[in-house]
């Protein structure tokens, strides 16, 4: 006998708004047009890219502020043009990474209990597009590791522990990068490009792992990311504008193991995939729908579950990681999705009878530790994420400070994942250019020297009139 209905725990998840004051009002949410989720969340604090004049602006709130948000709250207000993608560091919670229009990346510390005073000095600008950024994403596994994307058709990854950018991938994409995601481990990238091409790459050796032509044939954006067992889950558009879902073997892209047609709306599908239960949200921009899938190992692959529907539209989306939900609710997933004006967390639930822990629907998830330094990952090691119950609940610990080490220009050696074309240059060159830099640096060092003895010398002028000082006092 075949069984009629599909098996699986997940069919009978529903999604459920918070009350209205459960939700974050009176935000001027962000109407540049770039189509990311303009949402970050995590356990402790939602970040939300809002309307700044003359520059670019995000609102850090801790969740716990909900209600009205007055307009004179403080943000974060550093860049000096829209910013177009915010990212949480999956390592510590109070670090947060921001793409801007002004062609720069800029790091962020978030105090502990929130912001109380708008922040205007990030702890580290990263310069090295020519062009606006429009993606940022942190490596899963190795700490300090963060890669970002311009409108250049460059991606670089950066060291965020010394401020510097030690892989430019400059010559992989001919066309705007849509999206990029990084594997369960970090050891490749995935990207979906205006080219309509989804390809596969090993950052470290620089090579294209697979490339996959005209993955959807439609003009309209693609967005592609990996799941936990290395396959690809991309979404876009046919010829006649309906919106598609596929999943790929990288190491087969001829066809897809799997293609779905779905509606011909004409918004983006931001893919949220959760590796913990296989289940992947799809959110249209412009929707005022979520769409969910559980991937699984027999045909059809994507099992399409449910839709939760609303009657607004959304403007972006941000998505819990699974550390920050309610395990006693057996909570399963937890959006904040933007309005206008507002933005409205969103609840996916599995019905349970039990108010037991679900194991079954809690497995042990990736954890705030990161599994390597960054200096092991650029090394070439590889790690899978760390591992955590959720059996008690996730309770925050604290987070060390993010700190910069700028590296000693004498120590730096050209790094070999540079593309160095030391061999064709000749000697000589070399040899003048280090004659420059040592000279360059004579220079630097004497007027650092100027500078100290310039300090020392008002250093004592200012003792001897505080003693001046003290003596009229007396």
């Amino acid at each position: 006998m075949r069984r009629v209905v599909r098996q699986s725990k997940f069919r009978h998840v529903f999604g459920q708004a918070v009350k209205n004051d459960q939700c974050y009002d009176d935000i001027r949410v962000s109407r540049v047009t770039w189509d990311s989720s303009f949402c970050a969340v995590n356990p402790r604090f939602v970040a939300i890219i809002v309307e700044a004049s003359g520059g670019g602006a995000f609102l850090v709130l801790p969740l716990h502020k909900t209600g009205r948000i007055d307009k004179s709250y403080p943000t974060v207000c550093g860049h000096t043009g829209p910013v177009l993608d915010i990212d949480w560091c999956p390592h510590n919670d109070q670090v947060i990474a921001s793409g801007s229009e002004d062609c720069t990346v800029m790091v962020w510390q978030i105090p502990e209990n929130g912001l109380t005073l708008s922040l205007t000095e990030p702890v580290v600008i990263l310069e090295g597009h020519s062009k606006r950024v429009g993606i940022v994403a942190w490596h899963p596994t190795a700490r300090n590791v963060l890669l970002s994307a311009g409108c250049d058709n460059a991606i670089i990854i950066w060291n965020v522990g010394t401020g510097e950018a030690l892989i430019n991938l400059d010559d992989m994409h001919s066309d705007m990068i849509y999206n990029v995601s990084w594997n369960r481990n970090g050891s490749l990238i995935c990207t979906a490009s205006k080219d309509k091409k989804v390809r596969v790459i090993d950052p470290r050796k620089q090579e294209l792992v697979a490339e996959k032509e005209k993955a959807h044939e439609g003009a309209r954006p693609m967005r592609a990311i990996f799941l936990a067992d290395g396959n690809v889950f991309t979404t876009g558009f046919s010829r006649m504008s309906e919106r598609q879902l596929a999943l790929w073997n990288p190491k087969n892209m001829q066809e897809p193991i799997a293609l779905h047609e779905m509606d011909t709306s004409n918004g983006v599908l931001l893919p949220f995939y959760d590796p913990d239960t296989s289940i992947i949200y799809l959110c249209g921009k412009g929707d005022s729908s979520i769409r969910y899938f559980e991937i699984t190992d027999e045909s059809p692959y994507v099992h399409y579950l449910n839709t939760f529907s609303s009657k607004e539209p959304q403007r972006g989306m941000g998505y819990m990681p699974k550390r920050g939900l309610d395990v006693n609710k057996c909570e399963i997933a937890r959006f904040f999705k933007l309005h206008e004006r507002k933005c409205e967390p969103i609840i996916m639930t599995v019905p349970r009878k039990s108010d037991l822990f679900q194991d079954d629907l809690y497995p042990d998830t990736a954890g705030p530790e990161a599994a390597l330094e960054a200096e092991e990952w650029f090394e070439g090691k590889n790690a899978d994420p760390i591992l955590i119950s959720l059996k008690h609940g996730y309770i925050p610990g604290k987070n060390r400070d993010l700190k910069v080490v700028k590296k000693n220009i004498l120590d730096s050696k050209p790094t070999a994942n540079k593309k160095c074309d030391l061999i064709n240059v000749p000697k000589k060159t070399t040899d003048t250019t280090s004659v420059q830099n040592e000279a360059k640096l004579d220079e630097i060092l004497k007027e650092i020297k100027s500078i100290k003895d310039t300090i020392c010398n008002q250093d004592e002028r200012i003792s001897k009139l505080e003693q001046q000082m003290a003596k009229i006092a007396a």
